[in-house]
């Protein structure tokens, strides 16, 4: 093993002659960097990164030294002093020769290797960075704090997002997935979400991990080079293998019982894996690095050892170096290929491989070596159970039982944990903590800016006032203090700023831009409120801590009532020089790390605290000068009692006399440029200057005036050694004495007169401040007074205008039913004209139809009788057979009708209609089957009265005719009988009637054939017959149309009776006319 020391070398080489690493261990080279030789210590790395070939690193120690170590070309270089400690570096850049590092000042800075000037400089984050993840592309980075992650473009060097998160779940790791643009981010409550780089949408959540053993919390990850396993640890012996693919569990690795917690994990990489990498290098507790496989969970090899433990570890990405740092601070480089010689031997070839294989297939004998060789993935089981597998241990040595964390970063919130369980921050950190707390922004252009004004009148002569013995820390101050008037007019008016000033320009001294960000943030913070009432002491302020005396403390308050001490006295002299006066130097670096590490109204609680704690010696105090003296002196008191009563008044104090509540939070300065300063009465302290320049001016012109006397009188003296001969001595002293005289009652006039002209002064501001206050106090209760005249007034108009609404809606609706009522009756009225119009309209389509129904049956009637009239004479000689068969037929109609009116008396029974309807069908049946009786016996009577009609010609005719009178009026008889109530069931009978009645009575009873056979009857008889039976047929259509006429007129009047719809009175019209 080669051991290089840097030493306070910029450049060199790593190792002399070429490293040979032992099989043992692969150590090739350890490096140590050693201080100068008055600081006989050696100097700690802290973090590592190797560059995107994986030939060369970069580390950087805890003093900000940040070397290039170039593997392949055994050369070592010192490219950057940051002059504080990093937290994390990147060096896989795109741009190849820069790099990322992480400041303890929660910064970021790129610098350049080559020529080591810095490219960027990023800031945005409230805590210790401890991790930079870099994309594949070298052209985003994210660095992870405990409380929040963020993007950022490496081209612009600008923040593109923002992770924020609550205070109840921390942030483990955010980083990249390898040549892939998922971004993976874990929490300390084991939720791990997968999110796209350029939307940032959430891709997939990895379900919560189930419990085997003991709760496992998450605090290393590691990811294959293909993105598809993720392995997790923490404080535990467990390994939990998530495959990205399926988002799930697939494996669960159960370490030696010896491992109680895992500091770090990484992959080794493969060239010839593909990138599912297969080695999993795994750091305990313990210190030492364990190397298993992931796929059979064989232990391969480690390094490092009990005496030489690891702290962290890196593995280059080409998997050919293993770089670590050691718990003693130094760097030990080992080769991962010297370390995995035995593991990957060479196989044999692969044809000869190929052809062992097809033939021992079948005997088994595949060696083990090739198996093992071959590159398994994760598979996803059907059911994706979890399967836990113990880790076979090839050591027996015993390890001790030993957990380091490292530590997470400044945050307040621990910071606050360490205050109170040590009392006060560590001496050597002090000043870096006070000014990560109040967030100083190191404005130099602005503060210099401030300088470049030079020194403010209010404090040319301060060294009379504050006669200082060091003249740097005097210089300092009247700079601090100049500095300061310049930022705001108050405060070169304002007498105890420097005391309140002393002690940080006492403290800061070394770095002035600090000093003045200090006091600048103490008075924009903890000064709340102190200048509302200038030049008086802030009275609100002291209202404040005498109502936490009084509630906390009331003997000690009456105490100071009965002695007639006030907060001006017990509470200001405190504040206004911030407790120096009455602390030693390290009760009050205590103290303000305790102010600084609370909310500004804690300083009011240490005041309060003060006199509680003091409250002893402040009851035997009875005068005023004992008061004043012992607030202006060191006491004899324990400061760490004052500062757990402040925290206890803090807790118990009621919200409503709270200070908390009263003051607003911190607010650190602003960057670049410091904020404006103005919370103070303008117009009294531009006055006060006013007068002090005029002031300042009259002493000036005083002096001038003095200088001029005195001029004159050294004048007159050497005149008096001079003529000494022409003067006597006594005269010439007397004549001086009088002028002396004359010019100090001169002297002193002219004070009169300035001094009774400033008191005229001052008793006019003061009458003029009166009359503003009286003229105030009016013109506030007038404005109080309009405004709740104002506000009855619009309350009775707000009533009117209600009332007025309410009248004009039920006006309104008024109108509105009423106009609906006038809709209803126009709807119902035009509703009825539609109906008269319809049914006017239905009425006279059925008297047209009727006046042509008319007509047509007086024009039959009269082609009847025209026909009757030319066959009169033909019916002679049939007439006898004509009446007979007439009287045959009209005892078959009688009995028919008389058949039809009793089926008519029940039109109303509905049920019993289709019977009517059958029994008025057989009726007809028997009334034909009557007519072939009738017809058969006129056969034989043709045969009888054929040989009558021969001897008795001429009355067979009257008796023919005679008949067929006889069967004419019977017809016109029987019609006129009808009732209107039969009218319904003939229109049933119509259809029966046009089947059987309407037929010729010679195609269905008595064809013509057989007339023409019958002996004794002419051809003339025959037609005659034929005639009859004609008209016959006739006479019942004109009895049918007047039944229709009948039911018609009868319609008409149950119309006129009763009103019926439109609808159904064309239907009955149209039945009518059927």
């Amino acid at each position: 093993m080669q051991q290089s020391d840097v030493g306070a070398r910029e450049s060199g080489k790593i190792w002399l002659r070429k490293p040979c690493p032992a099989t043992r261990d692969g150590l090739i080279v350890n490096i140590v960097h050693t201080a100068a030789e008055y600081q006989p210590k050696s100097l700690r790395f802290l973090n590592v990164a190797f560059d995107s070939t994986g030939d060369a690193f970069i580390a950087g120690d805890h003093q900000g030294n940040i070397y290039v170590f170039d593997l392949s070309g055994n050369r070592f270089t010192l490219v950057q002093r940051t002059n504080q400690a990093s937290t994390a570096l990147a060096f896989n850049l795109h741009r190849k020769s820069e790099f990322l590092v992480a400041l303890a000042d929660y910064s970021i800075k790129c610098f350049d290797t080559v020529t080591k000037e810095l490219v960027s400089w990023m800031s945005g984050h409230e805590s210790s960075i401890f991790s930079i993840s870099v994309h594949a592309s070298g052209r985003y980075a994210i660095t992870t704090s405990s409380d929040t992650a963020q993007l950022w473009d490496l081209d612009t060097f600008q923040r593109k997002r923002k992770l924020n998160i609550s205070q109840s779940v921390g942030i483990q790791k955010v980083f990249f997935l390898p040549f892939s643009n998922t971004i993976l981010s874990c929490f300390k409550d084991n939720s791990i979400f997968a999110w796209e780089c350029d939307t940032l949408v959430c891709k997939y959540q990895l379900p919560p991990p189930p419990p085997v053993g003991s709760d496992l919390k998450y605090k290393v990850f590691a990811v294959t080079r293909d993105g598809r396993t993720l392995a997790t640890g923490g404080k535990s012996n467990h390994l939990h293998l998530w495959c990205l693919e399926t988002q799930q569990l697939f494996r669960i690795i159960q370490l030696p019982t010896k491992i109680r917690s895992i500091r770090h994990i990484e992959f080794i990489p493969d060239s010839f894996d593909a990138g599912s990498n297969q080695i999993l290098g795994v750091l305990g507790q313990d210190g030492i690095m364990r190397f298993i496989s992931i796929q059979n969970c064989k232990l391969l090899f480690d390094v490092g050892t009990l005496d030489e433990g690891i702290s962290t570890a890196i593995i280059s990405p080409n998997g050919r170096y293993i770089t670590s740092i050691m718990e003693n601070g130094s760097l030990s480089v080992y080769s991962i290929q010297v370390l995995t010689q035995e593991i990957n031997k060479p196989p044999p070839p692969l044809v000869k491989v190929v052809e062992d294989f097809s033939k021992r297939t079948g005997s088994g004998q595949i060696k083990v070596r090739v198996v093992r060789g071959k590159i398994q993935r994760p598979q996803k089981a059907k059911d994706y159970k979890t399967t836990a597998r113990i880790l076979r241990n090839m050591m027996d040595t015993d390890l001790e039982n030993k957990e380091n964390d490292l530590p997470k970063g400044l945050c307040k919130k621990s910071l606050q944990m360490l205050l109170r369980g040590y009392g006060e921050y560590p001496t050597k950190y002090r000043m870096f903590i006070w000014r990560s707390l109040l967030q100083l922004p190191e404005n130099y252009s602005a503060f210099n800016s401030l300088l470049d004004k030079g020194t403010h009148c209010a404090f040319l002569n301060i060294h009379e006032k504050y006669p200082i013995k060091s003249r740097k820390l005097l210089r300092i101050l009247q700079r601090t203090m100049s500095a300061l008037a310049h930022w705001s007019a108050i405060f070169g008016d304002t007498p105890y700023l420097p005391l309140l000033a002393f002690p940080f320009v006492k403290l800061f001294q070394n770095n002035q831009l600090v000093c003045f960000e200090v006091i600048a943030t103490l008075i924009i913070n903890w000064c709340q409120h102190w200048f509302e009432y200038f030049p008086n002491p802030p009275i609100n302020i002291l209202s404040m801590i005498e109502n936490l005396l009084a509630h906390h403390d009331k003997e000690l308050l009456q105490h100071y009532m009965n002695c007639g001490v006030t907060a001006q006295l017990y509470a200001w002299p405190l504040l206004e020089t911030v407790f120096s006066e009455v602390l030693t130097r390290e009760e009050w670096l205590r103290v303000f790390d305790n102010v600084f590490s609370n909310h500004p109204s804690f300083l009011l609680m240490i005041v309060v605290a003060y006199n509680i704690c003091c409250k002893s010696p402040l009851l035997n105090c009875n005068h005023k000068d004992d008061f004043e003296y012992f607030f202006h002196h060191r006491n004899n008191l324990d400061i760490s009692v004052v500062i757990q009563e402040a925290y206890r008044l803090m807790l118990c104090t009621p919200a409503d006399i709270h200070p908390e509540t009263m003051l607003d939070d911190f607010v650190p300065l602003t960057k670049s440029q410091y904020p404006v300063f103005n919370k103070y009465p303008k117009f009294i302290v531009d006055y006060q200057t006013q007068e002090l320049e005029r002031i300042r001016n009259d002493e000036l012109e005083y002096l001038k005036e003095r200088q001029v006397v005195h001029e004159m009188e050294a004048e007159i003296m050497r005149q008096k050694d001079e003529d000494k001969i022409w003067y006597q001595k006594q005269e010439l002293l007397r004549e001086a004495e009088n002028k002396r005289r004359d010019i100090l009652l001169e002297e002193e006039k002219k004070l009169v007169e300035q001094r009774d002209r400033l008191v005229a002064v001052k008793r006019d501001l003061k009458l003029k401040e009166i009359q503003l206050l009286s003229a105030s106090r009016k013109r506030f209760l007038q404005n109080q007074l309009d405004q709740r005249e104002m506000e009855l007034r619009r309350l009775d108009d707000e009533i009117e205008r209600k009332v007025s609404l309410r009248g004009e809606e039920v006006a309104t609706s008024a109108k509105e039913v009423g106009l609906r009522r006038l809709e209803i009756e126009t709807q119902r009225q035009l509703l009825e004209q539609q109906l008269a119009k319809n049914e006017n309209i239905s009425t006279q389509e059925m008297k047209e139809d009727l006046n042509n129904y008319r007509r047509k049956v007086d024009l039959e009637e009269q082609r009847f009788h025209k026909a009757v009239e030319k066959d009169e004479c033909h019916r002679l000689k049939t007439h006898k057979l004509i009446e007979e068969t007439l009287a045959n037929a009209e005892q078959a109609c009688i009995d028919t009708d008389w058949k039809i009116q009793v089926l008519l008396k029940r039109k109303f029974d509905e049920a019993e209609r289709k019977e009517h309807y059958e029994e008025t069908a057989r009726l007809l049946r028997n009334n034909r089957a009557r007519e072939l009786d009738v017809l058969n016996a006129l056969k034989g009577l043709g045969i009888k009265k054929g040989k009558e009609d021969e001897e008795y010609p001429l009355h067979s005719s009257d008796s023919i005719d005679a008949l067929c009178n006889r069967i004419r009026r019977k017809y016109h008889f029987g019609t006129d009988d009808c009732q209107p109530s039969q009218d319904d069931h003939f229109e049933k009978l119509q259809e029966l009637k046009t089947t059987s009645l309407l037929k010729p009575v010679s195609s269905t009873v008595l064809p013509e054939g057989h007339l023409s056979h019958i002996p004794g009857i002419d051809p003339e008889t025959h037609f005659s017959l034929n005639r009859k039976r004609e008209e016959l047929e006739r006479k019942e259509l004109e009895l049918m149309s007047e039944i229709r006429n009948i039911r018609y007129k009868y319609a008409q009047q149950a119309r006129q009776r009763y009103y019926t719809p439109p609808l159904h009175r064309h239907y009955d019209a149209d039945l009518l006319i059927t």
